[in-house]
């Protein structure tokens, strides 16, 4: 996978120069690591297979680079399995207008079905399709299409594989594979209601194929805590990672999510200049910081700040979450270092950020109509985008479009952190997750995972590598 990767930007760069095909395998926009993987291993293995000697199979996550260090799961995975973030090419760095145009381009989606409005232009190239969610529009005949309702997209990408030929799969490959299907399921717990057969047959699979993959156990719980894992990050990324916000007449407040105690937020160098700046590049006139850390026993505790260089504004925001009674927040005062900032003991730690949003919703719905989201400052162009032109926004840090309810399939638990688990990603197939107190004390896990070890050998005599 390496040396795939290493090669991908030298045969982009020839297939232009002479004008050759180039087959792009593109992930979704929110770029969590289900994605960001079954891109890398589909066009691994298509590269590997291909017919086509000349064409370069490239994966693209679509996210611009600098919002790469956000998605903390996948560089955590990344890293582990030695894959130089130079090596992968993003979104901001291919013109797949212009390669269409030229007539170069065919396109792989994989992890979503549906392009977004601005690269409509580029859906008479689309010719294959692999999603594990429901299917909301057709595709022409010549657009090959997998579609099952699974627990992640990487176990469709896994099954390719096996149906095809099996020996171009590397340790590399199996284990980026393997650590997203055990991730996205929840580590198989059947409580949590993502895990289905075929997600436990084919990570059974790669275990049976590279038995040195860490165990499940293991690798998820090093997932998941590299998912809240904040530690890299500046200020302005540990805003962006969870961020929604929301627009009223004239007025735009942002909520973030961020995954350490308020008190060493707000001791972080210079924190109130990077909040201002925050808010003035992205045109926030608040900001309500929502801080969740947990105990040794996973006991969540929350916190919760309010920013304004407003004065009257950030006081009436605090008034309307103190006296919110649907749901109560149970907020008593904290010391505050600055003035622009007041923060809170949140007593209620079950109220979420999920939880949160309507109360400032109906605060701005208060203070006049809701009206379409404009934009009351000028944004840079390369800014990541934190707010929509046309409508009450709510975006995750991708910069991402909430998609119609029917498409989102749980999207509403997308960041939220009400659980001790990861949230529940964007490709979620239930809209709540049951494990909101985190795995079971006396798991089956293991149990489940010894019987699949016992019983692969049996799966794979049926698997399509001995038919």
């Amino acid at each position: 996978m390496e040396r795939f990767l290493g090669g991908c930007r030298p045969a982009l760069q020839e297939c232009i120069r002479s004008r050759r095909d180039v087959h792009v395998v593109l992930g979704n926009e929110a770029c969590d690591l289900d994605s960001a993987v079954s891109a890398l291993a589909l066009a691994y293995f298509l590269a590997k297979v291909s017919p086509e000697p000349r064409a370069a199979f490239i994966p693209v996550l679509n996210i611009p680079r600098a919002d790469f260090p956000l998605r903390t799961e996948s560089t955590f995975l990344f890293k582990e399995q030695r894959l130089p973030e130079s090596a992968i090419i993003f979104r901001d760095e291919i013109d797949l207008l212009a390669l269409h145009q030229a007539g170069l381009l065919s396109l792989t989606l994989v992890d979503h079905h549906v392009l977004p409005s601005q690269d409509a232009g580029l859906e008479e190239t689309v010719v294959e399709v692999i999603d594990h969610r429901p299917l909301e529009q057709g595709r022409g005949p010549s657009c090959r299409i997998t579609s099952e309702l699974v627990g992640s997209c990487a176990t469709l990408v896994t099954e390719k594989i096996f149906q095809g030929r099996v020996e171009v799969l590397d340790q590399t490959t199996a284990a980026l594979l393997h650590g997203t299907i055990v991730l996205d399921c929840v580590n198989m717990a059947p409580e949590a209601g993502k895990v289905t057969p075929k997600d436990v047959r084919f990570a059974s699979l790669l275990e049976y194929k590279f038995p040195d993959l860490p165990p499940r156990g293991v690798i998820f719980e090093a997932l998941q805590n590299a998912k809240f894992d904040v530690s890299g990050l500046t200020t302005e990324q540990m805003l962006r990672k969870d961020l929604k916000a929301v627009s009223g007449k004239d007025v735009v407040i942002a909520l973030s999510s961020v995954y350490v105690t308020l008190q060493d937020f707000l001791r972080r160098p210079a924190v109130e200049q990077d909040l201002c700046a925050f808010c003035r590049q992205r045109g926030y006139d608040a900001l309500v910081v929502m801080a969740i850390s947990f105990n040794e026993q996973n006991d969540p505790s929350r916190q919760l700040a309010v920013y304004s260089q407003q004065g009257a504004l950030q006081t009436a925001v605090c008034q309307s979450l103190e006296d919110s009674s649907n749901p109560s927040l149970s907020l008593s005062p904290l010391e505050s270092p600055h003035p622009t900032l007041r923060a809170y003991t949140q007593g209620n730690a079950t109220a979420s950020r999920k939880k949160v949003l309507p109360i400032v919703k109906d605060f701005l719905r208060d203070c006049g109509t809701m009206q379409p989201c404009r934009k009351t400052r000028a944004e840079p162009a390369n800014a990541s985008p934190g707010r929509a032109d046309s409508r009450p926004l709510e975006r995750g840090a991708a910069g991402r479009k909430d998609p119609p309810k029917s498409q989102r399939l749980g999207d509403d638990l997308l960041g939220d952190e009400d659980t001790h688990l990861p949230p529940t990603p964007m490709n979620s197939l239930v809209d709540e997750c049951p494990l909101d107190q985190g795995l079971p004390k006396l798991s089956a896990e293991a149990v489940f995972e010894k019987f699949n070890r016992i019983a692969v050998a049996r799966s794979c005599e049926d698997s399509p590598e001995k038919k």
